[in-house]
């Protein structure tokens, strides 16, 4: 592997352990080629592939930092696997087993800033402007809950569980079940189970987001 592959694989294992998340900055590009020995002119081209991928934003004057799609475009990387074979009542029944079954330990172990991040998906789900930014924050929310476990290989579960909600068939799913009204409703169902979670009542948590999850599933199955 040369050393150009080698920068770009190691950008992406920080991006796929979640170290580097949405709207994280990343390093310099002479802080690269300082780490890597490479010029800033490959440390350029490596972050221009990135860029190009979708998994990197880069303002000028500013830095680099992680697109706010990131778990979008990382998924758009794989060749498909469980993640993108399950159907969507496959992937509500595993929401419904394993979302409410991690409440005691997000409880246990989240500190203030994952509660500070799941309130910004919050704010950034009810400024949408389309549905499909709604979806992102949306589909984010539940993701940094589970990362509020902090535990590597609950993370990498739920990581493929929002894989699979970028299906065709669950985007297609979605879209025909939403309203203006329940958008609404699942934003409310959402600042309600944040605040359980920040309130560390395991149990009010737990029923908020078991009847989420019901409403999700009647919402776009019918049952």
């Amino acid at each position: 592997m040369d050393s150009a592959t080698a920068l770009q694989e190691s950008i992406l294992d920080n991006l796929k352990s979640r170290k580097w998340r949405a709207g994280h900055r990343i390093p310099t590009e002479r802080s690269f080629s300082e780490q890597s020995g490479l010029s800033r002119a490959t440390v350029r081209r490596v972050l221009a592939v990135l860029k190009e991928r979708g998994l990197i934003t880069q303002t000028v004057g500013s830095g680099t930092y992680v697109s706010a799609h990131i778990a979008e475009a990382l998924a758009a990387t794989t060749d498909g696997g469980p993640a993108h074979s399950a159907s969507p009542a496959e992937l509500m029944s595993a929401r419904l087993a394993l979302e409410p079954a991690i409440i005691d330990m997000v409880i246990g172990n989240a500190n203030s800033a994952d509660f500070e991040r799941m309130h910004e998906c919050c704010n950034k789900a009810e400024a949408a402007t389309t549905l499909e930014d709604f979806e992102r924050w949306d589909s984010l929310l539940h993701e940094v809950i589970a990362d509020s476990a902090h535990n590597s290989f609950i993370s990498g579960v739920f990581r493929l569980m929002n894989q699979a909600r970028s299906d065709a068939e669950w985007g297609t799913l979605k879209r025909r079940s939403a309203t203006p009204e329940r958008r609404l409703e699942y934003q409310r169902e959402h600042r309600s189970l944040v605040e359980a979670l920040q309130q560390r009542d395991a149990v009010r948590a737990r029923e908020l987001c078991i009847d989420h999850l019901v409403h999700v599933r009647v919402n776009m199955l019918g049952n």
